[in-house]
């Protein structure tokens, strides 16, 4: 059994690397008359004295000032729900911190001992929150009321609250989400996000004013890209993603239900059925209990 259920969390967690739908990206014009233009205006090198005014007269400014940023972890959280988010949205030039349930290190799904920079006692304004999934610890935060209450707390002063994959399970339990179109992993998603009285987008990450969710796991880093597009722009975010030399390229077609065969995907559901129905009930059961 427990054999079984170390099977499922670690399938969930692969499992929230699907694709949904989505359009394809915009398409950049390699030497722009725009762009030639701007560089015309421009010294020859970039030094230490004049970088900052050339990026500044590249890049353009925010539509939003964003001074904190702020990644939800907890033990089983999954590893790239929170630092694909981390990487892309923490060359925003914002603080960025891990905010932890509560004091200590955690540990991800995969065993990686994470050190937190802070606990949610203790942060009270966040201009971006963003909620990653995992298996067990997040079907936990579902039913957590104090972490939900935090959330609120914390949304109400952000620009963008945002969640990935099973992640917007727990911000869609807070209330949030109802009546929005949201996106999440593609297990069982309408059911869930109807749970929580969302829309299904059946996007790979979806927008609904200052609210953003996504797909599972690699689609966090689309997110937030999406999210650094609409605040700090196109060339704000090339420059990131060139930095990150993003331009996927699997090996075979896959990611999505549509793309993977239905004895993969059966399998897939099955063994997350194993994992999630028992720890649902469960919590549930003792929910109602509960006074």
């Amino acid at each position: 059994m427990k054999s079984l259920l170390i099977a499922c969390a670690c399938l969930l967690m692969a499992g929230c690397n699907q694709e949904h739908q989505h359009s394809a990206p915009v398409a950049i014009e390699k030497y722009s008359k725009a762009d030639s233009l701007m560089k015309e205006q421009l010294p020859d090198t970039i030094t230490k004295e004049n970088h900052s005014a050339i990026m500044e007269f590249i890049l353009g400014k925010p539509k939003h000032t964003i001074k904190t940023i702020g990644i939800l972890v907890y033990d089983g959280v999954n590893d790239l729900d929170m630092m694909g988010p981390r990487y892309v949205l923490g060359q925003a030039g914002a603080k960025v911190q891990l905010i932890a349930l509560h004091p200590g290190n955690i540990k991800t799904v995969m065993g990686v001992r994470v050190v937190p920079d802070n606990v949610i006692d203790s942060v009270n304004q966040l201009d971006i929150l963003v909620i990653p999934g995992g298996f067990t610890g997040t079907i936990q935060a579902v039913y957590d009321e104090r972490l939900h209450d935090w959330i609120r707390k914390i949304d109400k002063g952000t620009t963008y609250t945002a969640g990935v994959c099973s992640g917007v399970w727990v911000l869609g339990a807070t209330g949030l989400l109802e009546g929005k179109r949201a996106s999440t992993n593609w297990y069982r998603e309408e059911e869930f996000l109807k749970k929580f009285k969302a829309i299904p987008a059946n996007e790979r990450y979806t927008h609904d004013g200052k609210y953003w969710t996504s797909a599972g796991v690699t689609a966090g880093m689309d997110m937030s890209l999406a999210i650094l597009n609409d605040n700090w722009g196109e060339k704000y975010t090339q420059g990131v993603m060139l930095d990150m030399e993003y331009d996927p390229a699997p090996p075979i077609s896959g990611g999505s239900p549509e793309k993977t065969g239905f004895l993969v995907e059966w399998m897939m559901k099955a063994m997350y059925d194993a994992g999630v129905d028992p720890l649902m009930d469960s919590l549930e059961r003792k929910k109602k209990i509960t006074p």
